[in-house]
């Protein structure tokens, strides 16, 4: 079994605003780190390298991120020992706050390419039932095994 899992939010300003450039400007850094994680498998993405362009079906506000790893300790290293954590800290500046879940993993057998159909019915069971075998977040992970990395400014 392999890991998916989809992140959603709503940018603060349209993404071409000069205000979500420091996001949109490390897109291309951030993606290339991923894929050469250990434990990448896939992520969703256009044929401009990014997902931020995907319409997300029923919300077009909706900026969509969806990926597969071989594991959860995999998909935390990436998110929180890598330069990927500076920015996960900064999302309060470009995007809107989530008071819903707007995280979701679950299970997927191996060489299994999630649909957004698919990811977008796992965040609603996480919605509506909490972390499940079914759709789980981070609180359902233990998280000691994760440090946060302290990241020079560059």
């Amino acid at each position: 079994m392999q890991l998916a899992e989809l992140n959603v939010g709503y940018a603060l300003y349209p993404l071409d605003d000069p205000r979500m450039a420091g996001f949109m400007d490390n897109l291309d850094k951030l993606n290339a780190i991923a894929e050469s994680a250990d434990g990448y498998v896939w992520r969703m993405k256009s044929d401009s390298g990014n997902a931020t362009d995907l319409d997300v079906p029923g919300d077009e506000q909706m900026i969509a991120n969806m990926s597969v790893w071989s594991d959860v300790a995999s998909l935390g290293d990436y998110v929180f020992n890598t330069i990927h954590a500076r920015f996960y800290e900064k999302r309060p500046a470009w995007f809107e706050n989530m008071t819903r879940h707007h995280f979701v993993m679950w299970w997927v057998e191996d060489d299994h390419i999630p649909t957004f159909e698919e990811a977008m019915e796992r965040l609603a069971h996480l919605q509506e039932h909490g972390s499940s075998d079914h759709a789980f977040g981070w609180d359902a992970v233990d998280m000691t095994a994760y440090r946060q990395c302290e990241i020079a400014a560059e």
